[in-house]
């Protein structure tokens, strides 16, 4: 399928000192729109289980241009790769008129109860691989 697009609002809380918007809350507005995907867009297939137990194993972000509160919205491209049976990677563009930041996070799902990683469902693995870029889809027949 591709990127999957989330539109994030941004707050007045979100600017620092600088007048922009500060790098850890740029974080959470790429959460907000991981949320978007692995929570709500999976629901609204019918996956419930992400929401279940998701965790951020490592987070990486390039910061190409500043984020202003007079923006109003980040738009966020998100894409699946490196698919495996207990992680992921999500890689993200997001936007404000121009390319604002890239960044990656390796996602973990995480069986709460137990305290530890799990596997993901195949379920869970076609819903991901939704969002891979078409050169990242496996062939047909392989894992």
């Amino acid at each position: 399928m591709g990127a999957f697009v989330a539109e994030v609002a941004l707050r007045w809380s979100d600017m620092d000192a600088f007048g922009h918007v500060n790098h850890a809350r740029t974080i959470t507005l790429l959460e907000e729109a991981r949320a978007e995907l692995l929570f709500t867009e999976a629901e609204r297939q019918g996956l419930l289980g992400m929401a279940e137990g998701m965790v951020v194993a490592r987070v990486v972000v390039d910061y190409h241009s500043p984020l202003v509160y007079a923006s109003k919205s980040l738009q966020v491209q998100m894409s699946v790769r490196e698919l495996k049976a207990a992680s992921f990677i999500v890689d993200y563009t997001a936007y404000a008129q121009e390319a604002v930041a890239t960044a990656e996070t390796l996602m973990v799902p995480y069986d709460l109860r137990a305290g530890r990683p799990r596997r993901m469902t195949k379920e869970e693995r076609d819903f991901l691989a939704e969002w891979q870029l078409d050169a990242e889809k496996p062939e047909l027949g392989r894992v």
